[in-house]
């Protein structure tokens, strides 16, 4: 069954209110007044209490997470490169901090940092309080929920990591650690790791993803591959310059200023002053103001021409301004906080960009036409992969597809009856539902309730959350009746690692959570929403019962929906209310 939105301006300007008195009614709310609130006034307020905040993140929180970038990265990264040959000695950083190994050590040690746990999956922002990761605590546990790439397969096909899962990571990790210990590095160093981490995500597609394969997998194949000379630094150009080129073009859609809209307003050093202009007429109009829009569309013509430049240029001075405004771009990325968290992926862009084309400007990209078998190998992974990734996106990872950021991800929400969520005892799993973190950490169940409220505007916020408007009331009788858990939060505690890949928390997920914890008809509900194609006009979504699999499937047509509020109001709101009017005693 299809459905689209409807396409007539009442419906498109049902949810945009003008009234003088609306604009005397501002956060904050009671705690009372939003929970005790019907579905879609509640989300109204949280949105509303959400772009009220100047700080949404709280300063301790973010000064937590540069500590991690500054002691744990790229102080792990120093201590590694202390063991290569011909080390000049801490003091001496123009000695070491852009030679050759350190940039192979980068990278190693990126693949490392991330599989372990500590990178863009771990912390607060990803819904990780106690632990404040998963990685080795999850992939180290036989009996854990796994994702296989051919399930139900002889001994790789299972859903619960076994012992040669376990001894696979672990032997990866050690053998990444030998090469990052190593005074210099060799292909047979390499190698070992360039044939497991497919091998990893044979039996758990979740550790190919967190290994970031689309980058630091890519660029690992390149210094194995391309080691003699030179040839490996123009192989990591290219790399640089794929990403650089595809995360440009899949910001190419009408999500991305709402992106801008809520990293800036979440970011602390975007001008206070500004950040209500960044919506259209705060409170009452809460999309991207033309300011929101104008600043989207700068960021992606700024990506465009990075790879342009970069890859083109013979002139030091144009290389050397254009790498200022690399390092500016990725920079104000990650001092701002995006809630995603890719920093550590920022910082290794900005100094592999200064490695590749600042320092080594004698490494032409074309040179790598001297190796026609790595040609072909980035041929697939930064043109063949990408392309389709994004034209047919529900076949292809966003992090593969490198769809980096743009607002447009395949996502999912799991609605559990309450009472029901005690079933996820049945995992095995190193941490709690956000529920049972917050618990442990907030003074009383308001607090925690107020928690798991704002978590709603992270959707609704977006320009993508539009689908939900639709599908919600389609997938359960009274959505106040069900928990309201995000799918990425949700993967994160069941497959131990989260990136916003809504892929990895859809039916296959739902299948192993259900055969393992066994929920009823109906306690269970799942609306899954793929991305939008590449210059397509719909997002696609889906709603299975963990029970009984596949209900329902549509679409929605985006472009109409730009007029529309985050919230449900006017006829979006109608379904909510008759809903909980017929589900009421």
């Amino acid at each position: 069954m299809r459905h689209a939105a409807d396409s007539s301006p009442a419906r498109y300007n049902a949810g945009v209110t003008t009234s003088a008195s609306d604009t005397t009614d501002l956060p904050p709310y009671a705690p009372e007044r939003i929970l005790g609130a019907p579905f879609p006034e509640r989300v109204r307020l949280v949105c509303r209490s959400w772009a009220a905040q100047v700080a949404p993140t709280p300063m301790i929180v973010m000064a937590m997470y540069w500590l991690k970038y500054l002691l744990l990265y790229a102080g792990g990264w120093a201590l590694f490169v202390s063991f290569s040959a011909g080390y000049p000695g801490f003091a001496s950083p123009g000695g070491w901090a852009f030679a050759a190994i350190a940039f192979q050590k980068a990278v190693l040690w990126s693949i490392f940092y991330e599989l372990a746990g500590f990178g863009c999956g771990s912390g607060p922002m990803n819904a990780r309080f106690n632990p404040p990761f998963g990685g080795f605590l999850h992939f180290l546990r036989p009996g854990t929920t796994k994702l296989p790439l051919f399930p139900g397969a002889p001994v790789v096909g299972g859903i619960r990591r076994t012992w040669l899962d376990v001894a696979l990571y672990a032997a990866n990790q050690l053998l990444l650690l030998r090469a990052l210990l190593a005074p210099e590095i060799t292909p047979a160093l390499l190698w070992p790791s360039v044939v497991l981490i497919p091998a990893l995500g044979v039996g758990d597609k979740t550790l190919f993803l967190a290994a970031r394969a689309e980058h630091y997998w890519v660029a690992l194949v390149c210094l194995a591959a391309a080691h003699a000379g030179a040839l490996w630094i123009s192989a990591c150009k290219v790399v640089w310059g794929g990403i650089w080129l595809w995360a440009a073009t899949s910001k190419l859609n009408h999500h991305f200023p709402s992106v801008i809209m809520v990293m800036m307003n979440n970011g602390p050093f975007f001008p206070k002053w500004l950040k209500r202009r960044l919506f259209t007429a705060y409170p009452d109009d809460l999309r991207p103001s033309p300011l929101a829009t104008f600043l989207s569309r700068m960021g992606t013509l700024t990506e465009y021409s990075l790879p342009v430049v970069l890859l083109a240029s013979q002139s030091p001075l144009l290389t050397a301004a254009m790498l200022c405004v690399m390092v500016f771009f990725h920079g104000y990325i990650a001092i701002n906080n995006p809630s995603g968290m890719p920093i550590e992926w920022n910082i290794l862009m900005i100094y592999g960009g200064i490695f590749l084309f600042g320092l080594h400007p004698e490494a032409h990209p074309l040179a790598i036409l001297a190796l026609p078998g790595l040609v072909a190998f980035l041929f697939v992974c930064l043109f063949a992969v990408p392309c389709f990734g994004n034209f047919v996106p529900s076949r292809v990872s966003f992090l593969l597809s490198m769809r980096y950021y743009a607002g447009n991800w395949a996502y999912n929400i799991w609605l559990v009856r309450k009472g029901a969520a005690a079933k996820f005892a049945g995992l095995k799993k190193a941490a709690g539902t956000m529920r049972e973190q917050l618990e442990k950490l907030l003074p009383d169940s308001t607090a925690v309730e107020m928690a798991l409220a704002f978590s709603l505007a992270h959707r609704f916020m977006h320009l993508e959350g539009r689908p939900l408007l639709e599908a919600l009331p389609r997938a359960v009788d009274d959505i106040d009746d069900y928990d309201w858990m995000d799918g990425e939060v949700l993967g994160g505690m069941v497959l131990g690692w989260n990136f916003g890949d809504g892929h990895l928390n859809g039916l296959q997920l739902l299948r192993a959570v259900q055969e393992q914890c066994g929920f009823a008809p109906g306690e269970l509900r799942v609306v899954m929403v793929e991305s939008q194609p590449l210059f397509g006009r719909t997002m696609q979504w889906t709603i299975a019962d963990a029970a009984s699999g596949v209900l329902e499937r549509g679409e929605t047509e985006i472009a109409p929906m730009r007029a529309i509020q985050p919230w449900p109001t006017g006829t979006y709101a109608e379904p909510f209310a008759r809903r909980r009017i017929a589900s009421a005693p």
